[in-house]
């Protein structure tokens, strides 16, 4: 498969990008790109729990926007932006502690729109949440 990333990024950059940002606040961590894909996680913790002492259903969100949005960025040409349009989560099972991981795939890169989805996971690869975003794709200038 050939890649669909048309600007350079790597994790590093990434994780460097995510300094003092609600990403680094709730413990979001870059872990692999992939061909056409992207994969990240956030812990289940004090910084992530709702008062019933399971994730919040928006730090799921969180973590999908992360990662959609990103996948969006860089599989955009080197003078586009993206910004986000709409997002749905379908919360399918409540987490209590551990990690919840997130991998982005693209359904549809085109020219003015694309849609990402998320599909996220628990420690035991059960499916927790199901995510969708829309980016609108801006050219700069």
């Amino acid at each position: 498969m050939t890649a669909i990333w048309k600007k350079p990024f790597s994790l590093d950059a990434l994780r460097a990008a995510a300094r003092n940002t609600a990403i680094e606040h709730l413990g979001i961590e870059y872990l692999e790109i992939g061909d056409d894909y992207l994969v990240g996680r956030v812990p289940v913790d004090h910084r992530t729990h709702q008062p019933y002492g399971l994730l919040h259903g928006g730090v799921s969100v969180v973590l999908a926007e992360t990662l959609g949005s990103v996948g969006a960025m860089f599989s955009s040409p080197p003078d586009w932006r993206c910004v986000g349009l709409d997002i749905n989560a379908n919360h399918i099972r409540g987490v209590k502690g551990g990690w919840v991981t997130g991998t982005a795939r693209p359904v549809h890169i085109g020219r003015t729109t694309q849609v990402w989805q998320i599909d996220m996971v628990n420690d035991e690869g059960k499916l927790t949440c199901v995510s969708r975003i829309t980016m609108a794709m801006l050219q700069e200038g």
